[in-house]
């Protein structure tokens, strides 16, 4: 089978992916990691395709659906881009960087099927196609073919990648049981999404410094960093969920609320709902008419989401958005000034202005 296109390849890849404006490359040396990027995230994508082989037509056919529908490789470019501290050769950061990559679309197929997704990066979602039992079954074909990768790299990657694994279905884990009696819903909510997304962000990050020599100090800064921008990437994705164009979203509006997950908006409204008898009347709305629905459309859900797109909780939601990144940007400062830390800051900017 023949590699589709890579979207990134769209106009420049750097500026696409993490809009890096030509005021930032203003030196040779900006525009070199520029394009060193580039030349990477080419590699990470001829090697997507190349991994994602198998001998079954049917298992090449699925593990590959998601992966031809697109994508903007944030965490491989990330990879790249923290590489770039270190003095070593690029090829086993490219092989990182294409393992973290497949773990992440195989999370994919996983969540689409736990929370009843009808469509994933603009296209019906896998289980729509297939059925749940070879959604889940082609997830766990890429979590095999993204181990196998790092034991390429040795004990250190496949620490890396086991410790990764283990937050990621802890994470779903706690999201599907939810907060214990006398948890904080929001503490809750955060740590899911401290494990969700934000360990693979972080993996990323981490992954460009071990596998390019990088110096030993810059690794928690940036696994400290790549944690607080998934925080921020999942608050922008809770505020994106209500967004009434599907169309630049991929979703549905409301797919995460319809699936009975409780995002930022919805649980700062029960904060509010027993002093407010406006918000607890639009809690009740959404209890009834979205959470509830079983994925089903209706007027009144549809409704009731957009009152909560309008409602001050999605903006609270935004601004916590940004202090994420803000602090974020903050375990950046034990790196040297330069055209990696800029990048990176720019890189933090750019995930909060995707709501725009």
């Amino acid at each position: 089978m023949k590699p589709s296109v890579p979207l990134f390849r769209r106009g420049s890849s750097v500026t696409s992916q993490i809009g890096l404006s030509d005021r930032i490359f203003s030196t040779a040396d900006d525009r070199g990691l520029a394009a060193g990027i580039d030349a990477g995230l080419e590699r990470v994508e001829a090697s997507l395709f190349a991994e994602i082989v198998f001998a079954d037509e049917i298992a090449s056919v699925t593990t590959r659906y998601l992966l031809e529908a697109g994508g903007k490789r944030v965490r491989p470019m990330l990879a790249l881009l923290t590489a770039h501290l270190g003095s070593g050769g690029i090829t086993d950061v490219v092989t990182a960087s294409t393992a973290i990559e497949i773990t992440h679309l195989a999370s994919l197929y996983h969540d689409d099927v736990m929370d009843d997704s009808g469509q994933r990066r603009g296209v019906p979602s896998a289980q729509t196609v297939w059925g749940n039992s070879v959604a889940i079954l082609t997830g766990d074909l890429l979590f095999a073919r993204a181990s196998q990768l790092m034991a390429k790299l040795g004990e250190r990657a496949i620490r890396l990648q086991a410790d990764t694994f283990e937050r990621l279905v802890m994470g779903q884990l706690h999201e599907t049981v939810g907060p214990h009696a006398g948890d904080d819903p929001i503490e809750h909510y955060i740590s899911v999404l401290a494990d969700k997304t934000g360990s693979l962000i972080a993996a990323a990050a981490q992954a460009g410094i071990i596998f390019s020599d990088a110096p030993d100090e810059f690794e928690q800064p940036l696994v400290s960093f790549g944690e607080k921008i998934g925080v921020a990437f999942q608050l922008i994705d809770d505020v994106l969920d209500l967004s009434p164009q599907p169309e630049a979203t991929g979703k549905v509006p409301g797919t995460d609320l319809r699936a009975g997950v409780a995002t930022l908006p919805v649980l700062r409204l029960r904060e509010r709902a027993g002093d407010d008898p406006a918000s607890a009347a639009l809690l009740e709305r959404l209890e009834r008419d979205v959470m509830s629905s079983q994925g089903t459309r209706s007027e009144a859900a549809d409704s009731a989401i957009a009152a909560l797109r309008d409602h001050d909780v999605t903006a609270q939601t935004l601004s916590e958005a940004h202090g994420w990144a803000h602090d974020a940007v903050a375990s950046l400062d034990p790196l040297p000034d330069g055209s990696v830390k800029k990048a990176l800051t720019r890189f933090a900017d750019t995930i909060v202005e995707r709501s725009s």
